[in-house]
């Protein structure tokens, strides 16, 4: 067997399913670890690429659809009054923010990446593709909102897009209303804050799984070919 034939039936054990007890054992081998490693180190360098550029962050339709529901309440109520301005003010804040995360969200991902073992190779194997992304998002998605959530509070305050809200609405306490009642702007930027870290992490996640979902279709279509 040619060394690229090997790596074509490596990855493919590693990113279909169901597969026989040999692909498993060819997925946990020391090649096939490592070629499952780097389509997850791969889709963390294309979700982290497009977190370092607003224009890409704002694009994304992955990142958009990551959404918490919360937030887009927000945002709806603020387009009802007429507001739409201060909504497209606002995403251009959470993308600006999202950038000062990559550096922080980088070594986490990486780190489990690299610390992934046979064990998880085989459920990779057994489960098919999209598995190993949950695997990352169970190992680091707690880690990467304690780490991240910081930084995006603190931007979001310097960017003052809070106190540009309550001043926009007046007297009025519908961002407050939107978050429990809580109207000091203290709990409504922190509520921001957060839910835009949700977005941020689940977004990157989403931007993962779908980089290990085209290399399924990327090694298909290569088998197909080779036939």
């Amino acid at each position: 067997m040619s060394r690229n034939t090997f790596l074509i039936a490596t990855v493919t054990a590693v990113t279909l399913a169901p597969v026989t007890q040999s692909c498993v054992a060819l997925a946990t081998s020391s090649v096939g670890l490592a070629v499952l490693k780097s389509i997850l180190l791969g889709g963390i360098t294309k979700g982290l690429n497009i977190f370092s550029n607003k224009d890409s962050f704002l694009a994304n339709q992955l990142i958009d659809a990551a959404m918490p529901q919360q937030l887009k309440d927000v945002n709806s109520t603020l387009q009802k009054l007429g507001l739409s301005n201060l909504v497209q003010k606002e995403k251009d804040y959470i993308a600006q923010a999202a950038q000062f995360t990559v550096d922080t969200s980088r070594p986490i991902l990486v780190n489990a990446v690299n610390n992934l073992t046979t064990e998880d190779a085989v459920r990779i194997a057994q489960g098919g593709t999209g598995v190993a992304t949950q695997i990352l998002k169970e190992r680091t998605s707690q880690q990467l909102m304690a780490a991240i959530a910081p930084k995006v509070d603190a931007k979001l305050n310097e960017f003052g897009i809070v106190k540009t809200l309550n001043a926009a609405l007046g007297s009025s306490n519908i961002l407050g209303n939107l978050f429990g009642g809580q109207n000091s702007t203290s709990a409504v930027t922190g509520g921001i804050s957060r839910f835009a870290s949700e977005q941020m992490v689940n977004g990157l996640f989403s931007i993962i799984q779908n980089h290990e979902q085209q290399n399924k279709s990327a090694i298909m279509n290569s088998l197909t070919g080779m036939k």
